[in-house]
């Protein structure tokens, strides 16, 4: 085994001196303790101006937001929702929370995102929404998806939680659904430690989430602490998420050619990673990499890049595999989604900021662990 090491720890999301700078001036003027105040306002009318969108809730986590966008949808018990059998556990939680039931389906081949031909086949009477969760880099079909969705007149839940700033089909990511959710927690691109926003052109999903979190206060507020630090974080995203496309390029052309191992890209990254604008057509909070072996192998490789300090840590577990079939429905065989979960590696996105030198060395040693299995020297 080669004895190389390597150090990507998370970096902060800010420099510590511009932080302090922050924490000074809330603290010279009292906005941390408010409410509401001008940071969060100033947070509010940023997102709105960059997603394209009429309203914007802020709230406590992502987790919290997608809760909201149900809400929104009028999704109630006696509804279904579908959603990807390859996607996060909180977006099937948050549909069993409200009474309804998820209905899971198949991904793309070799994608972790949704299948248009699944989710038609998949929808009844009974269903109210659909979730389309864009992961590891790679964006969820949005065209074809709100084709389906407005022809049978439900509603389409973009989770934009894992890609801030990215640019599909023109658009950035969050502006397509008919409501769209972010996510600011500890690991995210845009991180208050915790925090989430909800988007919508629909004045009636808006007053739904108003209705829903004004108790007397706001009952799952974003502070105005929080919403100081976000915002020099969006205005360096653009920035810092073309340096992450240049890395994942990068990346690409240590791993081609491997018989062990592929990094899964959008087409529209692998075509044009940067626009004519400069903004990134992907945003890689994590970078998706496909092991041609079994669930094994994969957590061995997983295991053994930890050890070196490379976070390189296995996908999703899917969820059809994870919990009682009593809570939800099936449509297809979700081969694709059962494969996605066995084989998917994904890379934290600390590691994408670090000098080439060092991504070089780091994909060549990703790509001779790989390749290791198939002579069995681990």
């Amino acid at each position: 085994m080669p004895d190389d090491t390597f150090d990507f720890s998370p970096p902060q999301a800010l420099p510590a001196d511009q932080l302090l700078k922050i924490f000074q001036q809330l603290v010279g003027d009292g906005s941390w303790q408010r409410y509401s105040g001008q940071h969060g306002t100033a947070l509010q009318q940023t997102l709105l101006h960059r997603h394209q969108r009429q309203h914007c809730h802020l709230c406590c986590s992502g987790t919290a937001a997608m809760e909201l966008a149900l809400r929104a949808a009028a999704v109630e018990a006696g509804h279904e929702v579908i959603l990807s059998a390859y996607d996060f556990k909180s977006n099937f939680i948050n549909v069993l929370m409200l009474g309804a039931r998820p209905v899971l389906v198949d991904t793309v081949p070799d994608q972790p995102v949704l299948d248009p031909a699944a989710v038609a086949a998949a929808i009844t009477p009974a269903t109210r929404a659909v979730i389309a969760s864009h992961l590891h880099g790679l964006a969820a079909p949005l065209s074809a998806l709100s084709a389906i969705t407005r022809n049978h007149r439900i509603t389409l839940i973009e989770d934009a939680c894992q890609n801030p700033g990215a640019c599909l089909d023109g658009q950035p990511a969050g502006a397509r659904g008919d409501v769209a959710i972010l996510s600011f927690g500890g690991s995210k691109l845009l991180t208050a430690g915790r925090g989430g926003a909800v988007l919508t052109n629909n004045p009636q999903f808006a007053q739904r989430i108003t209705l829903c979190t004004q108790r007397g206060n706001d009952a799952w507020p974003l502070s105005e602490l929080q919403s100081a630090v976000l915002l020099p974080q969006l205005q360096q995203l653009d920035h810092q998420n073309r340096l992450r496309a240049a890395a994942v390029e990068q990346l690409q052309t240590a791993l081609a050619g491997s018989s062990a191992i592929s990094l899964l890209l959008s087409p529209e990254f692998s075509s044009t990673p940067v626009n004519a604008e400069g903004i990134a057509t992907a945003a890689f909070y994590k970078v998706a990499l496909l092991l041609h072996a079994g669930r094994t192998a994969r957590d061995e490789l997983s295991a053994a890049c930890i050890r070196t300090g490379i976070p390189l840590h296995p996908g999703f577990t899917a969820l059809h595999t994870t919990h009682a079939k009593s809570r939800f429905r099936t449509c297809g065989t979700l081969q694709n989604a059962t494969r996605v979960a066995d084989q998917l590696l994904v890379l934290h996105h600390s590691a994408l900021l670090r000098p080439p030198a060092e991504l070089r060395q780091m994909a060549e040693h990703i790509r001779r662990l790989a390749e290791l299995r198939h002579t069995a020297a681990w």
